[in-house]
């Protein structure tokens, strides 16, 4: 019998995990959840995952599927059972049965992210420590917001991103927006939406943006470094702990050729905005 394909949802504080991808002698969200589904499965577990985070990124709606035997069902009471098994710095929050032609990471038609930032001069606060970046300086917000919209749309992001052999770094940017957050004081908000990122892809746009937000850099700065071509060494990296995955979007699940389509059309490389 053919296998069947599982979605799971789940969320997970990065702090202390080394990424996502499972790597040897090293605490990742992969390892460790796979680990804990093959304990309760009795059967090797291989996730696949809609977008492989780095050390200290936290998820807040990651997405992932897995193939399991036609002989191995889960459990209506398995949400339960891993909320018990796993550790409290990762929670799975659904298993269901995937739609024909569901590919977690590549039926996705964009992934949403969020990043944090604080200018009070004590830094966060104690609760948020884990995911807000500390600058203690004014920032310009409506500078900031002019500047994003110079790499909104489909460029070579090659600036921005960490190579990879083989890896393209074409990408498109659907939205780009600061915003001060509702009833947190001096604290402020970057959301950034694409159909895919490339690695350290968000990290140093919002580098790029506070560089302009304290005045350091001009406004026309970070689309200008889209013609390099190659990564710049003048975009600061910022540190992971601001960076939250907050949603994936995929087709109708009701039209698996919509999300067959959909993988088709994401595996086709891009060389040229």
């Amino acid at each position: 019998m053919s296998p069947r394909r599982y979605r799971l949802d789940l969320a997970y504080d990065g702090t202390d995990f080394s990424g996502w991808a499972r790597q040897p002698g090293l605490r990742t969200v992969q390892g460790v959840l796979e680990e804990t589904l093959a304990t309760i499965w009795r059967v090797p577990v291989a996730l696949t995952v809609a977008g492989r985070t780095d050390a200290g990124v936290h998820a807040d709606a990651q997405v992932c599927h897995v193939d399991l035997p036609a002989t191995v069902e889960p459990h209506p009471g398995l949400v339960g059972r891993l909320a018990r098994m796993l550790p409290s710095d990762v929670r799975v929050r659904s298993v269901a049965p995937a739609p024909d032609g569901f590919d977690a990471r590549f039926s996705a038609l964009r992934r949403h992210y969020e990043y944090r930032v604080s200018t009070a001069p004590w830094g966060p606060e104690p609760l948020r420590a884990r995911d807000t970046l500390r600058w203690p300086r004014p920032l310009d917000v409506d500078a900031m917001n002019e500047a994003g919209r110079g790499l909104l749309g489909e460029h070579d992001f090659a600036a921005y991103c960490r190579p990879r052999p083989g890896a393209t770094t074409v990408r498109e940017l659907q939205r780009l927006e600061w915003t001060r957050e509702p009833g947190e004081r001096d604290v402020l908000a970057a959301r950034l939406s694409a159909d895919a990122f490339c690695h350290s892809m968000v990290r140093s746009v919002v580098g790029a943006l506070l560089a302009v937000g304290e005045g350091r850099r001009p406004v026309s700065w970070p689309a200008a470094l889209l013609d390099a071509g190659e990564r710049s060494s003048e975009v600061t990296v910022v540190a992971a702990r601001g960076l939250r995955l907050v949603g994936v979007d995929y087709p109708d699940p009701s039209d698996p050729t919509s999300l067959a389509a959909r993988a088709v059309a994401t595996r086709r490389r891009r060389d040229e905005p």
